[in-house]
C-alpha cells in the first residue's frame, strides 16, 4: 500500500490495527513492535475480528490483555 494512501485510510480510520503477516500477529498502529517489522510484512486491518478472522494473534506488547486471554485459551 503506497504510503500516501496509507496514512488516508488511517485519518478516514479504514486502517485500525496493523499486522505482521508472516507472524501472524496484529496490533495497534501505535506499537513499538509493530513499527520495527519489515515493510514486506505487513498488513492492515479496520477491526479486531477482521484479524482473528484471517488467523492472527494478539500482539503481547500493545495489546497485553487480549493477548493473555488468547494464551490463556479463553478465547
Amino acid at each position: 500500500m503506497h504510503d500516501v494512501a496509507l496514512h488516508q485510510k488511517i485519518k478516514q480510520k479504514e486502517v485500525v490495527y496493523g499486522g505482521n503477516q508472516k507472524l501472524k500477529i496484529y496490533g495497534t498502529l501505535k506499537c513499538r513492535s509493530g513499527k520495527r517489522m519489515k515493510k514486506q510484512n505487513r498488513v492492515f486491518f479496520k477491526t479486531i475480528e477482521e484479524a482473528k478472522e484471517l488467523g492472527f494473534r494478539p500482539c503481547g506488547h500493545c495489546l497485553r490483555d487480549e493477548y493473555k486471554t488468547w494464551k490463556d485459551g479463553l478465547v
